[in-house]
């Protein structure tokens, strides 16, 4: 896994003084003697976006197909049951055809942000946050432009808050390690919560954090996702059950 988006941070020598490559993987573990659980120390949380921090208003299916065109978006989709990586499918096309799915992608995600809507239970799970002084972060393949206005809409403001712009990007851990750094935390030590399995639940396995996935509807239960081998730690249908899920599993003690 490429580290160069380390080499200029203030933080990497934190990481190389606390830590060993590959970063301990998050675990709750168990006391011999008493058989209760160790509960991990946990020091921040990263949210996804569109979804996650915001009701579901792109249609993402709509997109892909206007993109790939109808029955390339069927092959591909039946390829991979965990879903479709549009951003890193159109990577290796023509600069043209690549501009031109850009064009289209970035479309759907300006009407998207005239209906943007803040999910239900997140101003008062950032609240709980705060007060327990625990980090929040954020992380979303969509654009600046729609994290800050975002931010400004509904007055909540995560600290780093990493865009599209940023290279590279989700489900690849490159963002999430990049949040660990400016927090001086390991890993370890932070919950990655979102509501996609390929691209939030895979970039907080690949960093070595908590991983909590947050599905309203019940849409990975179907068929299609039980031989996918991505699993989270944790799973909810809304982000109030999250408040219990912490209390219950993790120190949250400054």
């Amino acid at each position: 896994m490429p580290l160069s988006f380390l080499s200029n941070s203030k933080s990497f020598l934190f990481f190389l003084l606390h830590s060993k490559f590959p970063f301990p993987m998050a675990t709750l573990t168990t006391t011999t003697a008493t058989a209760t659980p160790t509960r991990a120390r946990l020091k921040g949380v990263v949210f996804d976006m569109d979804g996650t921090l915001t009701v579901p208003v792109i249609d993402f299916a709509a997109m892909y197909k206007a993109v790939l065109g109808d029955d390339e978006y069927r092959r591909i989709k039946a390829e991979n049951p965990s879903g479709i990586d549009i951003l890193h499918h159109i990577e290796n096309w023509s600069p043209e055809k690549q501009q031109k799915a850009y064009e289209t992608i970035a479309d759907y995600e300006r009407r998207g942000l005239d209906r943007l809507q803040i999910m239900p239970g997140a101003a008062e799970l950032c609240g709980f946050l705060d007060a327990k002084k625990i980090r929040r972060g954020l992380i979303t393949r969509n654009v600046k432009e729609a994290v800050d206005l975002f931010h400004q809409r509904f007055g909540l403001t995560f600290g780093p808050a990493l865009s599209r712009e940023f290279r590279p990007y989700k489900p690849d851990p490159g963002p999430l390690l990049h949040i660990c750094s400016a927090w001086e935390v390991l890993p370890n030590e932070v919950m990655m919560i979102g509501d996609s399995l390929k691209d939030d639940v895979a970039c907080g396995k690949r960093a070595g954090a908590f991983t909590c996935l947050l599905d309203e509807i019940g849409r990975y239960d179907s068929p299609d996702y039980a031989n996918v081998d991505l699993k989270p730690d944790f799973k909810v249908s809304s982000l109030t059950e999250v408040y219990s899920l912490l209390e219950e599993h993790f120190d949250l003690a400054p």
